[in-house]
């Protein structure tokens, strides 16, 4: 079996993809604008928020949502305030929060799925909320991960507050930052102060995928920095490396976007995979799509990456 030819037990269906929802967003000074992309058939669908990176919004990571979507789940994607599409100038007093209101609009986002069930034709009574995952890229993995269960240490060191949601059950971070502290860069460690997680109370089932040629501008240290997600938090993680992999990971944020360095369709194409077997691992544990999937990659004679 070679890598691209994981067992997907789910044929891929056409899809309905409604933009934008509003969600009211009181002491957010602008409405929160949603994504919601959805299996055109089947009912008790899984769900999947994703959490864009910097200056991204709705539109983005067509290649993961369009998969996700025609396998099964439902994947509602918000638009942050940092999105190109808002225009936010740096010196609005939002700016410097901006990490929190990211928390708040995934939160927000589980606080009114009937809205967003109900703005989509057909797809009403078709949810199943006891399965719920977050998902995100770059910025976007720090905002899911606090979702997740890690924190934001105050400047003093302490432990910061506990932003996690039970309603949440399984996670993918894609190239998440790792550690703070002395690990950043003096311009990433004034200009950011919130990027210094601890992941030690990061115990939600969890999918960390970092690429092996990922150098931050933010951080001192190489690409192992993107892997701290997952060495620094409790067992029961797992870990994609992905080779010769930058901060796109081969194009993930969209099929011609500008920024992509490393295109590599591919690799896209495992990650879309593995993500997809990953999440029907964790939600429906006699899944055996993650089995099959590991033994892929381990099995390809020439392996885009590692899983740990």
């Amino acid at each position: 079996m070679s890598q691209s030819d994981l067992a997907l037990t789910d044929e891929p269906t056409a899809i309905v993809s409604v933009k934008p929802v509003v969600l009211p967003a009181p002491g957010r000074d602008e409405d929160l604008r949603v994504r919601v992309s959805a299996p055109a058939i089947g009912r008790e669908l899984p769900i999947i928020i994703f959490s864009h990176g910097f200056g991204e919004s709705l539109d983005g990571y067509a290649p993961l949502v369009d998969f996700w979507a025609a396998h099964g789940f439902v994947v509602i994607q918000p638009t942050h305030l940092d999105s190109r599409t808002l225009s936010l100038p740096p010196d609005d007093p939002r700016t410097p929060l901006i990490w929190r209101f990211r928390v708040e609009d995934l939160k927000r986002v589980l606080d009114q799925l009937d809205l967003l069930e109900a703005s989509v034709p057909g797809l009403s009574g078709r949810l199943d909320r006891s399965r719920i995952a977050v998902a995100g890229h770059s910025w976007g993995g720090q905002t899911a991960s606090l979702l997740l269960g890690a924190r934001v240490l105050d400047p003093e060191g302490g432990t910061g507050e506990d932003l996690s949601d039970s309603r949440i059950t399984a996670g993918v971070l894609l190239a998440a930052p790792g550690r703070g502290g002395a690990d950043l860069t003096p311009f990433a460690a004034e200009h950011f102060p919130f990027m210094n997680p601890s992941f030690a109370n990061m115990t939600t089932p969890t999918l960390v995928i970092a690429g092996d040629r990922d150098q931050s501008a933010l951080s001192v240290r190489g690409p192992d920095w993107f892997t701290d997600p997952y060495l620094l938090s409790p067992s029961g993680k797992s870990l994609l490396t992905l080779f010769g992999a930058e901060h796109s990971l081969g194009g993930i944020s969209g099929y011609n976007v500008t920024e992509t360095t490393d295109e590599n369709p591919e690799r896209v194409a495992l990650i879309q995979q593995l993500t997809w077997a990953y999440l029907r691992h964790v939600l429906y544990p006699e899944d055996k799509s993650w089995q099959a999937a590991r033994s892929a990659l381990t099995e390809a004679p020439d392996p885009l990456g590692r899983i740990d």
